[in-house]
């Protein structure tokens, strides 16, 4: 069930992140390389990237070890085994992108123009994949918790038609006098 809930935040965290605003800025070319269609980018270029894809996930499969050492290392159970099975997948992902990337060189020897866009496609898909799983290891690992920048600096400005004091601690009420009750009933 949790993980039903995640993927549907996922999925909606991936659809409002892909639809591009009026004022963004351009994607840098790694980023734009998954996005655009692999019959736009010619032959030269999908080997290019394949292999800057493969290095990259290879480095991914590196960190991810060291985070999956880390975990043993503190003899934590659970965070070593969210991490592994993170490492499992990249392993799983990487071989299927190395033989996809041997398969998309000998496409383009042959200018198999079909046969290259799909084994790029594959490379490109895997790479976002492994990109996604690198941020769940560190998730396990809890350093995206931790992850700040040096020269953070967070300034809190009040706004001055607020009630002053604190409302945790009202003020003391004024001093009520009680009239004490007549002598007798009588009058």
């Amino acid at each position: 069930m949790r993980n039903v809930g995640m993927l549907a935040v996922l999925a909606a965290s991936m659809a409002t992140a892909q639809s591009p605003s009026p004022a963004a800025p351009p994607a840098p070319p790694a980023a734009t390389a998954a996005l655009e269609k692999a019959s736009e980018v010619p032959d030269s270029a999908k080997l290019v990237r394949s292999t800057q894809a493969l290095s990259g996930m290879r480095e991914v499969l590196r960190s991810v070890l060291g985070k999956v050492e880390e975990a043993r290392r503190t003899k934590d159970v659970v965070k070593l085994n969210c991490a592994n099975e993170k490492l499992t997948q990249i392993k799983g992902l990487l071989r299927i992108s190395e033989q996809a990337d041997v398969s998309l060189q000998e496409a383009v020897s042959r200018q198999e123009s079909s046969t290259s866009e799909h084994e790029f496609t594959k490379v490109m898909i895997a790479r976002q994949k492994v990109g996604q799983l690198r941020s769940e290891a560190e998730e396990c690992i809890g350093q995206l918790a931790f992850r700040t920048d040096e020269n953070l600096f967070v300034e809190v400005e009040e706004p001055n038609n607020l009630p002053g004091g604190d409302p945790s601690r009202p003020p003391t009420p004024d001093i009520v006098l009680v009239r004490p009750p007549p002598a007798s009933p009588i009058r």
